[in-house]
Order: C-alpha cells, then sequence, then structure tokens
C-alpha cells in the first residue's frame, strides 16, 4: 500500500509529462489528478490505523541503492506516526489541489506540463517524509527544490516569473550547503546514514567535541545547527526567507501546495524526525527557537502593510512556520506537528479562497481594487471566513472549543511559555505580538476583499476585461481603498463578479471542514497521547504536564490578542477608513520601512547580488575571453591565420621560385649531413 501511495503520483507525472499534448488535456487531469485522489485514499487509513492502534511502525524495502565501503544503504520506505501524519497532509491537499487546478487553469495551453509538474512535486514530497535515512530524505529535499523550481516559473515567457523561480532556487541553494555538510558530518560522527541507528546513538555524543573551521566546537550543536539550516531555506525563515513571497509569480494553486502539504513543511518536519538528535544540544535547541520567534514577529509584520491578496497570505505562512520552529526549540514537537497539520487545511484554503477571488476579478490581486464581494461570491466568501477564523485561533479557552488555529497555535503559546527559559519566554512574547499583527492582516484582508463599496472599476485588469482600456488608478495612500473611480458612479458598472465552477469550489468546503473541526477532533491525539507518536518524535510529558497548567493569563492572551487584531483593523477599514491613511501620514517612516520588507532584498542585492554580477563579469572579460579565448582556441586560430598570410606570399605560382625553394632545401640538408658526418 505504501509503495502505491508514493509511486503513483511519479507515475501519473511521468504519463502526464511524456505524453503532453498529444495525450490531451481531459486524459492529463483525469491521470494525474486519479493518482493523487488513490493515494489520498490509501492514507487515510493508515493514519486512522495508528490513531486506534491498529497500526505499526514498519518499512518497507523498495531496493538495494549504495554499497560502498562503510557506507550502505537501501532505498526503503518508513511507516510511523510521523510519517502518517505528513502524508494524509501531502496527498489531501494535493489532491484537492488538483481538482482545483480543473478549473483554475482550465485556459491555459500547457496543462499537461502544469498537472505533471504537481505530480512530480508531490512525489517527491513523499519521497522526503517516507525516507528511512538521510540520503534519501536528501533526495527528496531537492525534489521538491527541483519542482518548485519548475512550478514557480511554470509561466517562463513572463520575466518576474523565471526571475522568482531562479530566486528560490538559488537561496535554497544556500540552506541546502548547510543540509549537505550536516549529513556528511552526521555521517563522519556515526559511520551511518540510516536514520533509526543515529537517533539511538545520538545521546552517546552528547557532550563530545569535534573539530570545525579550525576550533573544537560541541559535536551536537554543530551537527543540529547545520541541518537546521537547511530547514531554515526551504521553510523560509529568517535570513532566507526571501524567496517565499516572489514565488506567488507561479499560479495560485502551485501557492496552495508550496505553502501548505509541501515544501515548506520540509524544514519542519526535518527537525522533529531528528527531535531525538536536537534534544542533545540545548544550544541548538536556543538558536531554534530564536529563528522561529524572531521570523513569527518579522514576517507578521510586514504582512500588515502589502496590497498584494497572495503575498498576505505568503507572509502569513512565513510567520506561521516560525510558530512551528520555536515549539520544536522548546521540545514541544507534537505542538509544532499539530499545527502543520491544521494549518495545512486553512492555509491551503486561504490560498485556494484567493485564487477563487482573483478568478472572480480577472486576475486582479491588488486588494485595493476590491470591495463588496461577499453578496457576490457567497461560498468562497465563507470559506474564506472559515479560514480566517481559524488563522486568527477563534475559540472559547474555559470551553476548549474553537477553530483548528485555536488548538494548535494556543498550545504551542503555552508550551513556551511552560518551557522556563528566557528563550522560551522571549518566543511566548514575539507569538503574542504576531497573533495581534496576524488577527490584524487576515481582517484586513477580509475587510478589504469582501466589504465597503466595490472598488473594481480602478483596476487596470477589469478595465482591459470590461471596457478593453485603461484607466490609470490615482495614487493614494492605505485609505485608498474607499475611493471609488468617479467616472464609474459606484464602481459596479459593466461588470459583475462570478462565482467559481464547481471544481473550484469544491475543495473550498473540504478544506473548510478541516479549518472549523481538525482542532477538536485530533487535539488529544496530537498534543496528549504519548500512545499515538509511539516513538516517532521526541515527547516530552513534562512539557506536557506543565502546557496545560500555565497561568489564566496565558490562556487568555492569545485571544485577547486576535480580539484586538480585529478591532484595530474593524476601525481602520469599516469604521473609519481614513485612520489608515492616517496613521500612514503620521508615522510614514515605519510604514516604508514594513512595506519594502525591512529592505531585505535590497540589502542583499548589494552585499551578494551585485558583487557576485560583478565578479562574473570580470571572469567573463578577464579570464574567459581576455585569458582562455585569447590564448586558447582564438590564439590559436589567430597564429594559423597569420602563417597562412605568410604562406600566400610564398606561393607565387612561378616555377623558377618553386625550383629555387627546393635548391635551398637541399643545399640545407646536404650541409645538416655533412656537418654531423664530419663531427663524427
Amino acid at each position: 500500500m505504501i509503495k502505491i501511495i508514493v509511486f503513483a503520483p511519479l507515475l501519473a507525472s511521468i504519463i502526464a509529462g511524456l505524453g503532453n499534448r498529444a495525450m490531451g488535456n481531459f486524459a492529463a487531469k483525469v491521470v494525474t489528478t486519479g493518482a493523487l485522489f488513490l493515494s489520498c485514499a490509501l492514507s487515510w487509513p493508515i493514519f486512522l490505523g495508528f490513531m486506534t492502534g491498529a497500526e505499526s511502525a514498519y518499512v518497507e524495502p523498495v531496493l538495494k541503492w549504495v554499497q560502498s565501503g562503510t557506507m550502505t544503504f537501501d532505498w526503503a520506505l518508513r511507516v510511523d506516526t510521523l510519517t502518517a501524519v505528513m502524508l494524509v497532509v501531502i496527498t489531501s491537499v494535493s489532491a484537492l489541489v488538483h481538482l482545483y487546478s480543473w478549473g483554475y487553469m482550465d485556459e491555459d495551453p500547457d496543462q499537461p506540463r502544469f498537472f505533471a509538474y504537481l505530480s512530480l512535486f508531490t512525489f517527491a514530497m513523499l519521497m522526503l517524509v517516507t525516507a528511512d535515512n538521510l540520503v534519501q530524505m536528501f533526495f527528496g529535499w531537492e525534489g521538491v527544490g527541483l519542482a518548485s523550481y519548475l512550478l514557480i516559473g511554470f509561466w517562463f515567457r513572463k520575466p518576474s516569473a523565471s526571475a522568482a523561480a531562479i530566486k528560490a532556487f538559488v537561496v535554497n541553494r544556500v540552506g541546502d550547503l548547510g543540509f549537505m555538510m550536516g549529513i556528511f558530518g552526521v555521517f563522519l560522527v556515526f559511520g551511518t546514514t540510516s536514520i533509526p541507528e543515529i537517533l539511538d546513538r545520538a545521546p552517546e555524543m552528547a557532550g563530545s567535541s569535534i573539530g570545525f573551521l579550525g576550533y573544537r566546537v560541541d559535536t551536537m550543536t554543530v551537527l543540529c545547527i547545520l541541518l537546521f539550516i537547511g530547514a531554515m531555506g526551504k521553510s523560509a525563515q529568517l535570513g532566507l526567507h526571501t524567496w517565499l513571497p516572489d514565488a506567488m509569480e507561479g499560479p495560485t494553486p502551485v501557492s496552495a501546495l508550496i505553502h501548505a502539504a509541501t515544501m515548506v513543511t520540509a524544514g519542519v518536519f526535518m527537525v522533529c524526525r531528528l527531535s531525538p538528535l536536537f534534544e542533545t544540544s540545548q544550544m541548538a535547541l536556543t538558536f531554534v527557537t530564536f529563528i522561529g520567534a524572531a521570523t513569527c514577529f518579522f514576517a507578521a509584520t510586514i504582512g500588515t502593510t502589502q496590497t498584494d491578496i497572495k503575498r498576505v497570505i505568503a507572509y502569513s505562512t512565513c510567520s506561521q512556520l516560525g510558530y512551528m520552529f520555536f515549539a520544536a526549540g522548546v521540545g514541544a514537537y507534537g505542538a509544532a506537528m499539530f499545527h502543520l497539520f491544521t494549518h495545512a487545511f486553512f492555509k491551503a484554503l486561504l490560498f485556494l479562497g484567493a485564487g477563487s477571488v482573483i478568478h472572480a476579478m480577472h486576475h486582479e490581486q491588488d486588494m485595493r481594487y476590491y470591495g463588496g464581494l461577499r453578496k457576490h461570491i457567497p461560498i468562497t466568501f465563507w470559506a474564506m471566513m472559515a479560514g480566517t477564523l481559524a488563522i486568527t485561533g477563534v475559540g472559547i479557552w474555559f470551553l476548549h472549543i474553537g477553530f483548528a488555529g485555536f488548538y494548535s497555535k494556543d498550545a504551542i503559546l503555552e508550551s513556551a511559555f511552560a518551557s522556563g527559559t528566557e528563550m522560551g519566554q522571549f518566543a511566548f512574547f514575539m507569538g503574542i505580538v504576531a497573533a495581534l499583527l496576524t488577527s490584524f492582516y487576515s481582517w484586513r484582508l477580509m475587510f478589504l476583499t469582501f466589504w465597503g463599496k466595490p472598488r473594481w472599476e480602478q483596476s487596470e485588469h477589469i478595465q482591459h476585461a470590461v471596457y478593453g482600456h485603461h484607466e490609470e488608478p490615482s495614487e493614494e495612500s492605505d485609505d485608498h481603498h474607499e475611493h471609488a473611480h468617479a467616472s464609474h458612479g459606484d464602481g459596479t458598472a459593466g461588470y459583475h463578479p462570478h462565482e467559481s465552477p464547481w471544481v473550484m469550489l469544491t475543495p473550498l468546503v473540504v478544506l473548510s471542514l478541516g479549518a472549523v473541526l481538525a482542532g477538536a477532533i485530533w487535539s488529544h491525539s496530537f498534543l496528549d497521547s504519548a500512545e499515538f507518536w509511539n516513538g516517532s518524535i521526541f515527547y516530552n510529558e513534562h512539557l506536557i504536564h506543565a502546557m496545560h497548567n500555565v497561568p489564566t493569563w496565558v490562556k487568555i492572551a492569545p485571544g485577547a490578542a486576535m480580539l484586538i487584531g480585529l478591532a484595530i483593523a474593524w476601525n481602520n477599514y469599516i469604521r473609519d477608513p481614513g485612520a489608515a491613511g492616517r496613521f500612514v501620514g503620521m508615522f510614514g517612516g515605519v510604514y516604508t520601512f514594513l512595506k519594502n520588507k525591512w529592505y531585505f532584498d535590497e540589502v542583499y542585492h548589494t552585499i551578494f547580488v551585485k558583487p557576485a554580477f560583478w565578479l562574473g563579469r570580470k571572469f567573463w572579460k578577464w579570464g574567459d575571453e581576455g585569458t582562455i579565448d585569447r590564448f586558447g582556441p582564438n590564439g590559436a586560430a589567430w597564429v594559423v591565420a597569420q602563417g597562412s598570410r605568410y604562406a600566400q606570399k610564398v606561393q607565387t605560382g612561378y616555377l623558377y621560385s618553386y625550383a629555387l625553394v627546393m635548391l635551398l632545401g637541399l643545399v640545407a640538408a646536404i650541409s645538416w649531413v655533412m656537418a654531423n658526418g664530419l663531427g663524427h
């Protein structure tokens, strides 16, 4: 069964990719989507089996892979509780994304290629989460990197899409270098890449030291930090996050797949899979906690200023991943995985809901040109409402009922506080501030999109679609959204948004159920049951007990932060729409700083990109053209050309000239022979 789950998407990808247009759009969609629903249908019984205790961990051999000296490993599929959780997340979201893409990509001429890439992406992620050794995990790790490059740059004729794909690929290579060095270091220390063997022997190496960059350092600390650098790249943590917002250049279904079920969750999964290894180094855990908490806050601040609906949700993903990492950093691996699980449902829902809005608005993505859409696309509205209630963590703490994010995010914050460490307290307060900001930008998105006066006529895309021309929108501050274009009255003339087709709405309904119910159904298993995890992650019973006994104000704080963020968004975008513009006028420097994403891209461009291009040009002009070409092929060609010119002068065509040359040659030859003969 596990082989079918993993390899069905690969087979479908190969068939659709090689068949391409000869196969036809419909056949390619049926093959790939059918394979994903088959994998999904087989994954859920495995997950439910681990919940009920009917399933136990096992390893399914596939083939002999490498045997070189002391390094030996097979290609095998490990199935345990952690794998089962990832299987249902990946296959469920991917199957729904495939179905959704039937409607969203209906007019695209390259549908077989798109669906082949989607299935390849899913296969690579499945290979990653079923890996029994680090090399196999790295195979899946690089596979999702390749597939993301192909999907982000799917519309490769669009320069911004190609640039975004290259950026994602390059930034991830930086993180992957750390991951590779971590794998090399682990093999050097343990003599194996087998994950079970490494985790069994990890406690033996605690406190040992190793030579690294000319210094003696703690062995487990350096190994764990190197591995985590790989996670920072894949999961877009602070410093290696810059590729993630630009990944929005790909089609919206790609955004949902990257942000909800694949790639960005790979880093969190890897840290949880290797949790016994990380538990041997408190310094490494502190580093993980700090990066997660900083990312959580940093990304949330940027999300408050973005106007592109997909970029708001993208920075939300970056922030939510920060929550997962600082949960792992304080030892709450179950809470980290639970948030990964619930986040998959509501984040996929938000992205696909945003895609439905974009579909209704002729591919307009700027929220300032929306407004009043809840009456026109009601199913999309209620789906995104469910996703917003889930991501903001709406719930009643004393009754312990709420939406999915209420259970998982609150558990992370309570675990951070209960850890008792200074870094845990730092993470808790950063998480509370991020919860307030998350509530603000999430409700800001809802209010700008579904409430207020329609502002559609100011959109370039709507102008082009309805009127065949474009009127330049006015350049106003953040309160721009309340000003309708004068020439079109209330902004509704000539255009009426329409709801998406059923193939796009069905995934929204299914994901809405997950956003509403996933937390309540599975919170006990993920958070409180060591039997459920059955050794697949490190389970800290003391931390779980402390988490349930934190002070009341700690339990109330996330809900209070959510209400404050909601109140600010309601005041600025519903009650007093001019308040946002006045804030920008008063704090223009702060707004500009956040709007420009803390200037990370500009700093990286100055420090890394410009010097790299300068160095590349120098190597090109001085090294390649000035040295290699000049003294290599071009130089040889020049010598031959010059020689031919001199040879031409000798070739006169007169018989006496050739006779003279022959005579001189004969004299020279006789002279040489006589000189050598007399010498002897």
